[in-house]
């Protein structure tokens, strides 16, 4: 088994010193078309076994065996060249659109549409691809292991917390899919599909669960659906996916879900199950809220989604979504929405994350939202996840872990049944919608077994002040009425 740990380590320090490479996000998207066409090369390897007769989208002499593969290959200013000359711009322009070969090449055209070749020097590049050449992606070993490596390079990335766009910690992405459970025929949706997280969670789970033949296996591939509107993260989701087996992600678009009008979406659209991380904390391109209707107008990039989302899942279709605090005690629109979703979507369950699960992008603390679609909500389950004894906050080396979900998991219960295995505990709480509907749909309702204490999280306190101020402002208004009218009868006096 190669060291692909020591592999990324050692091309991340090639790079550092490479003059055209600037940063992070620099450094990854060159790591990803390069990994991208070993990839691509080590599965079409595979797929010369598996099919009679298989040709590739890539010309010969462009592809990865061709070029790179050759410790001792091209170098220096004729690599460089090569690269930039001829490589780039054969994949980006001069593929086939037609043929057998049509849908591979329309993959890694979208991939390198966007793509570009940041190194300058041809000699430190050589270092890389023969780095790069050492893993093998068809050993289940190095593949694994580079899964791993791969998702902490995308944790490294220091912009990743840009415009409320974080990276989904396994742990949540896995316990999400496990609780939605979809089956090999459910149509996934990630309309915020980011670096293909979630994808790659239900691919494993109906792998695991569901798949049994070569057949059923096509089917798999058919049903997992993404959209990414960033180039750089469209590309990992890309890699991804052929990573995970997926020979041909041609339903991972690079577009924005949002841009599209809402009535344009019908029912051809819609899927039995959602589940995502869509950006918070962000604001939408000026436009983007036109697209929706009055009622639900906002630049607030996560609410627009939970419009978009209700809407796309089919009737009894399934949705889990991460939201942040901010969304539960929000006012104007927000309250609009949540009464929505509650009118038209069972929100059966709310797992509240503690502080740091997205550390270190950001300490807003977060919320996982499950719900089914075609029936009204009755009550809702709350499930407070609390920190494993000894823990007082997540961080790089020390992340939440998958196992900390099964005590949520054995409390779960069936759909079915309308969860009626529940019960309340230390933990988890039931809330009914007559409450809720008293509330104004403020769903920001703590956990009734722990004692009240001082709260120092700032969006919370943030929101106090708000309100606090609101209610200043009534009473000034108030007193300033009463001193009026007082003025006005001594004067008539």
């Amino acid at each position: 088994m190669t060291n692909v740990s020591g592999v990324i380590k050692s091309i991340q320090d090639i790079m550092r010193k490479d003059v055209g490479v600037d940063g992070d996000a620099q450094r990854i998207s060159q790591l990803v078309w390069m990994f991208f066409l070993k990839i691509f090369d080590d599965r079409e390897t595979e797929l010369e076994i598996l099919e009679d007769n298989y040709e590739s989208p890539i010309p010969e002499n462009l592809r990865w065996r061709s070029w790179a593969a050759d410790s001792e290959g091209i170098t220096g200013d004729t690599l460089a060249d090569f690269v930039n000359l001829e490589l780039f711009p054969t994949l980006k322009d001069k593929l086939p659109v037609h043929g057998p070969t049509a849908k591979r090449a329309t993959v890694v055209r979208e991939l390198f549409a966007d793509g570009y070749n940041y190194m300058k020097s041809g000699t430190l590049m050589r270092q890389v691809i023969n780095k790069i050449s050492e893993i093998d992606f068809n050993a289940q070993d190095d593949r694994h292991t580079f899964g791993d490596i791969y998702e902490q390079i995308l944790r490294d990335l220091q912009s990743a917390g840009n415009a409320g766009e974080f990276y989904t910690p396994r742990a949540v992405t896995e316990f999400m899919v496990n609780r939605v459970n979809p089956k090999l025929h459910d149509k996934v949706l990630d309309p915020a599909c980011g670096t293909g997280g979630f994808l790659a969670c239900t691919i494993d789970h109906k792998r695991s669960e569901y798949v049994k033949n070569p057949k059923d296996e096509i089917v798999l591939q058919k049903s997992i659906n993404g959209v990414e509107k960033k180039s750089l993260p469209h590309m990992l989701c890309v890699t991804n996916m052929i990573l995970h087996g997926v020979d041909t992600p041609t339903n991972i678009r690079h577009d924005n879900t949002l841009s599209r009008p809402y009535k344009d979406y019908g029912n051809a659209d819609r899927v039995e199950c959602i589940i995502t991380n869509p950006p918070f904390g962000g604001m939408e391109e000026d436009g983007i809220e036109n697209n929706f209707p009055a009622t639900f107008r906002t630049r607030e990039t996560a609410d627009l989604f939970l419009v978009l989302i209700i809407k796309l899942l089919k009737t009894e279709g399934r949705a889990a979504i991460v939201l942040p605090d901010g969304f539960f005690f929000g006012e104007g629109m927000k309250t609009r929405l949540k009464e929505k979703l509650l009118e038209e979507c069972n929100l059966h369950t709310i797992v509240r994350l503690p502080n740091g699960v997205f550390n270190p992008y950001t300490g807003i603390k977060t919320n996982l939202l499950f719900f089914t679609k075609g029936k009204p909500t009755k009550h809702i389950w709350y499930y407070e996840h609390p920190y494993p004894e000894g823990v007082v906050s997540y961080n790089k080396t020390k992340p939440m872990r998958f196992e900390e979900f099964q005590n949520e998991m054995d409390w779960w219960g069936d759909e079915s049944d309308g969860f009626k295995s529940r019960i309340e505990t230390d933990q988890a709480w039931k809330v009914s919608i007559e409450e809720i509907n008293e509330r104004n749909y403020n769903l920001d309702i703590k956990n009734p077994h722990v004692e009240a204490s001082a709260n120092h999280d700032p969006q919370e306190l943030l929101s106090k002040y708000v309100t606090q101020q609101k209610e200043i402002g009534s009473l000034r208004d108030q007193l300033k009425s009463i001193l009026s009218e007082a003025l006005n009868r001594e004067t008539s006096a």
